[in-house]
Formats: structure tokens, sequence, C-alpha cells
């Protein structure tokens, strides 16, 4: 994606179904869980942007003693900060004669993270709010073990302010108005409710003293707690946590929205947002990886067993986020590797028109690099086609007694289609500029480019991108760069559709003003003399939002209905063309249809960023905000 949106959060979690002293004599260290969660998220850190945070608890620790404890941190490097923070710890004590890696009792009692449960969380925070006390895991503490909760999520959920008048309802004071603390708050409230109810049937049972807490913790039903707390979110989400008796857990949500995936042998089990760290970190096939089935959540009970339950009523559909697929999990997914691939593939026939067939005189290539998967899948349909081509005409060459060895060179020789690489980002540059705000005078070097490959007003351009949200970078930077190739045509073919609504759960991008397809389907309503429409729209929108009983209708898409898809590729390419390049190269930008879209990724239809067509009543609320935010020149999020 050349713009720079917000990434998910990521989440990760291990939970060591052996003693540590296994460990140590298996691997060498008792910390192998800590080091295996460090990596865990480590593969995971394209997702995470602004913060990091870990947690954990160790089993059966006697009164009086510690056993969950929490680190977060907001540092630019803040896994090295966190993990490296924790080593010097422990390097201390060995060095102090307090813990020692032959005997890891030693590491379990005195070193934070020598427990059994061991969690993370790669923050991006859509809050608005910034510091390490808003970093995941939240942690709600009590003297009553099973009472003490640490959850950490990927999520975004619409209705905070319902869900914390509830809260007041009940009697309750919540300070902060985030949907983290909704969850944690409304979990909690359940997690109370079920340890008081288990206490007094323990007291009737004449359960007391220390095997009060432990007879407690065996029965609480975490299932149902969710069950009961979840019954009012509104959003997408994956949730992964830790109760004080001893209980880990890992939930989706009931839609599919966001992703979650896990796995579990005689050593571990193991829980992250994407499937592919957790084959690469713990060695494990494809299948052996499952996912995280929507409404579902996965314990992993104080005593190792694992419980796979439904926590939610099985909906009328899943809508799997597309956007994951398309851009934020990486691509070393065998699936989602196919996946864009496939994505790439489907645009040759539009690309193809573009440039006439003419592959001798067309150069292809990508940009930024998460294209380049899309890229492979581009190319291999391209070289296809020009197979066809060559087979078809060989096969009439000889049928008609007209095949020589001249025709053959002409046909195996020429009009193969031309990849390159030619825009290279500089991420140091990159980091520079993002520390440094009001240097739009840098912006247009954040690329560079290949140069020679492109020959001058004969070759076309054609750039595969994942996806155009705001077009910022493609005016700033990317087109100004590729311009200097002078190619006679510069085509940028996104592999996403266009992007005309806001999302709530999850990406960073809910100010719809800033969407190019938006301001593109404005700009054609201006001069086509509808400018009594987003008047309209707006009216509708206002009446929408005092509904107590929202109707999913979207109001927003009127501002799109007049225009054909092409028009509105068109008026995009027009307003991202940089005014330097004077109109040479002409810029032309194709997106994927939402058909294709759908052919490619059959099993994550999620596609409300493109349809507007959301999945729960939320997205439609946030959509009307987000257009009455533009129509009345406000700023900020809509949720």
């Amino acid at each position: 994606m050349s713009d720079e949106i917000g990434h998910h959060c990521g989440i990760a979690l291990v939970r060591l179904r052996k003693p540590l002293a296994y460990y140590e004599q298996k691997y060498g260290t008792p910390l192998w869980g800590f080091n295996q969660l460090f990596l865990l998220m480590e593969k995971q850190h394209n997702r995470g942007q602004d913060g990091a945070g870990i947690g954990s608890m160790k089993l059966n620790m006697p009164p009086g003693e510690a056993f969950m404890f929490r680190e977060r941190s907001t540092s630019t490097k803040a896994l090295s900060k966190i993990f490296g923070g924790q080593h010097k710890k422990l390097e201390k004590m060995v060095k102090d004669g307090i813990a020692f890696p032959e005997f890891p009792e030693t590491y379990k009692k005195h070193f934070d993270y020598g427990g059994e449960i061991l969690m993370g969380h790669l923050r991006y925070g859509t809050s608005g709010a910034y510091g390490s006390t808003t970093c995941h895991p939240y942690f709600r503490k009590s003297n009553w073990p099973g009472k003490n909760l640490m959850v950490a999520g990927n999520f975004n959920l619409t209705n905070v302010e319902e869900l914390n008048q509830k809260l007041v309802e009940r009697g309750q004071h919540p300070v902060f108005d985030t949907d983290t603390q909704a969850i944690l708050e409304e979990t909690g409230y359940h997690l109370d409710s079920t340890n008081d109810k288990l206490s007094a049937e323990a007291l009737k049972e004449g359960v007391s003293g220390d095997d009060l807490s432990k007879w407690i913790g065996e029965r609480v039903d975490l299932p149902d707690i969710f069950r009961k707390a979840s019954e009012h979110w509104d959003g997408g989400y994956a949730l992964a946590g830790i109760i004080g008796n001893g209980d880990a857990f890992a939930m989706r949500d009931p839609l599919g929205i966001r992703p979650g995936f896990y796995f579990e042998d005689d050593e571990v089990v193991a829980v992250a947002s994407e499937r592919a760290p957790l084959m690469t970190v713990f060695d494990k096939k494809v299948d052996e990886v499952q996912e995280i089935k929507p409404g579902t959540i996965v314990v992993a009970k104080a005593n190792g067993e694992v419980q796979v339950e439904r926590f939610a009523d099985d909906p009328a559909r899943q809508t799997g986020c597309s956007f994951e697929r398309i851009y934020f999990s990486r691509g070393n997914d065998p699936d989602i590797y196919a996946e864009r691939k496939m994505l790439g593939a489907l645009l040759v026939p539009d690309v193809l028109k573009s440039v006439g067939n003419d592959f001798s005189n067309s150069v292809f290539s990508y940009v930024p690099n998460t294209a380049e998967s899309a890229y492979y899948g581009f190319m291999e349909q391209l070289r296809l086609v020009r197979r066809a081509e060559v087979q078809q005409q060989l096969i009439e060459a000889k049928n008609k007694g007209e095949l020589t060895d001249e025709l053959i060179n002409e046909l195996v020789m020429d009009n193969w289609p031309k990849g390159e690489k030619i825009a290279n980002k500089d991420i140091k540059l990159r980091t520079f500029i993002s520390q440094e705000s009001g240097r739009n005078q840098l912006v247009s070097h954040v690329y560079d480019i290949t140069y020679g490959v492109v020959r001058e007003k004969i070759d076309a351009l054609v750039c595969i991108d994942d996806s155009i949200v705001r077009g910022t970078t493609l005016k700033q930077s990317i087109l100004k760069i590729l311009g200097r190739s002078k190619p006679r045509k510069l085509l940028i073919a996104s592999t996403a559709p266009q992007i005309r609504y806001p999302d709530c759960y999850g990406i960073d991008m809910s100010e719809l003003g800033k969407f190019i397809a938006f301001q593109a389907a404005v700009a054609l309503i201006n001069e086509n003399g509808y400018g009594g429409l987003l008047a309209e729209v707006a009216k509708n929108c206002r009446e929408a939002l005092k509904e107590t009983r929202p109707n999913l209708v979207n109001h927003v898409k009127k501002v799109y209905e007049n225009f054909t898809p092409e028009e509105i590729s068109n008026k995009v390419a027009e307003l991202v063309t940089p005014s330097e390049l004077n109109g040479e190269p002409r810029v032309e930008v194709i997106y994927q249809g939402i058909e294709n879209l759908h052919e490619a990724l059959p099993d994550h239809p999620g596609d409300w960023y493109f349809t507007g067509d959301y999945p729960t009543p939320g997205g439609y609320r946030v959509a009307h905000k987000a257009f009455l935010n533009f129509y009345e020149n406000k700023n900020g999020r809509s949720y």
C-alpha cells in the first residue's frame, strides 16, 4: 500500500504444558517459552506500530507471593526494550546468586516471566490516546485469584458509549471511555459474579481455606462468562487473556472479522493473530495450525487441558476481513500468498486493454514492496496470455503451411512481458520524515527509481499497487519519481477495489474525506451540477443517527450512484497526477473489481470499505458520522 495507514494489533499467547525443567533439559533453557513469545511477537511486528506489552502468570504459587505480571512500552524499539530489559534483570539475578539456570525452580520463583503462561501484544492505537498506560495487556487486579483478569486484543467496538452506559446503570463508575476498558470491565463483572456465586456454593459444601480458590477455579466456565459479556459487543475482535485461576484463553468475534490461529501439542498451546508465525516459530506444518472459528473460544485450563467451545450463535454470514488478506498479514502464509497472486492475475485483462496488448513496448513493475506477491501472480498470468497467443499463431501458421524458422523465432523471442524492479523505497528516509513534521519537500524522495529500464516515450510503465487509500503518497512521491523515466503512459493498477467507506473494526481509516475515491466522487458531483446531493445525504445521515434501532441502510452510497467505477477511477487519476508532470506522461489508474475480489478471497468476504455493506449496525452509524464530519468540516475519527 503506497499510503501509510494504521496496522492491526497483533496478539500472542504461549501456554507451557510441562514444568520448566523439561524445557531446560530439552532446549537448554528454562526460558524457552519466554523466548518463543519474543519470536512470535517479532514475526508479527509489522502489525504493531506504536507500542508493545507482555504479561505472565505462574501457576500454583503459594499465598503471599505474586503470580501475575505485566510490562508495557511505547519505545520505538518496544520489543527490544521489554525483552532485553527482562533478560538483563535475570542476568543480574544469576550474577547475584538468586537464580540458577541449572535449577529452573529458581527462575520461576524469582523471575517475573518464569511462568507457564505468557502473552504479548503489539499495539496500533485507535483510541487517540498515547502512552504506555494505553498499551495492552490490560490488567484487572483482585486479592481473589479467580477475579484477576489480564486481556490483550486486536479489535475495535463501535458502541462504546452504549457499553459504558450499561456499566453505569449497574452502579459502576467507569473511568475510561475506550473499548478496551469496556471489554475489561464487562468481562470482569461477569467473572466476579461467577466467582461470588461459586464461593457461596463452596461455603455451603464446607470448602474453605487453601482449597477454596482451587475449588472455585476448577468450576469457572469461561465460555459462559464470555457468552454473557459479549452479548452487546458490536465490532470485530480477537482477544487473548489470562484468568487468575490459571485458565488462559483466546477468542474471535462471531462474524470472523478479526483473525486468530492456534495449535496444541504435548509441550505447548500457542495463539497468534497470524498462522505463518506459529508455523515458523514452532516448526509446525500448515495443517497443524488451526483457525479459531468465528464465535469460538479456546481455553487452556489450569490443568493443561484444552477446551474449544462456541460462545456466540453461528451468524447468518461470516465476514472475514479482506484487507487482512490483501495487506496486513505477512504474505508467507501459503493461502495468503496464493490469494495475493490471484489478485494480481485478475488485473491482467484490464491492464492489457489499457496498454493495447503491446508487450514489447511495456514495462511491468510494482510499488510498494507489499505488492510484490501480487506482482508475481500478475506476471505469471501475463506470460500465460502471451504463451496462448504464440501457441495459437503457431497452429494457424502450421495449418496454412506458413510455419518457418523466421516466424518461430519472431513469435518466441518478440513481445514477451518485461518485468523490472523500478521503484526502491528508502526506509531510512521514510523513518526520518515520519519523525519530523513539516517536511513535505522530502516526501518526493522516499522512493527512488531504477534508471535505464524504461525507453523514453516508447514504453508504457505499469506498476501494481496492493491498494490506494488516500492517494497522497502517489501524488507527492511515487508518480513524480516514476515520471522521471518519461514513459508514454504511467499506469497504476490496484489489487484492491476503490476504498469508498470508513472502517471501524480495526483498520484506522475512518475519515471519509481523506479517501481519494470519495474525493473523486465529490468532484464529479460538483462538476455535473449535483450540488444538492451532498446536502440530501447529510440530512439522511443525521436522521439515521437519531434512530434508536438503526435501519441497515448506508445513505453514503448515494455519493457514488451516479457514476461508474471507471469514471471514478479516471477522476482519481486526475486528482493524484502531480502538477510537475505537466500531463506527460498521462497517468491512468485501474482498480480491482468487486467480483474479482470475491473470486480471489472466497473465504474472506468482508468488503464493507469497498461496498458499504457493513456486518453490524455500528458500521452504518460510523459511515453516517464520517460523512457528517466531512460535510461539516470536522476532523477526527468517526468512532
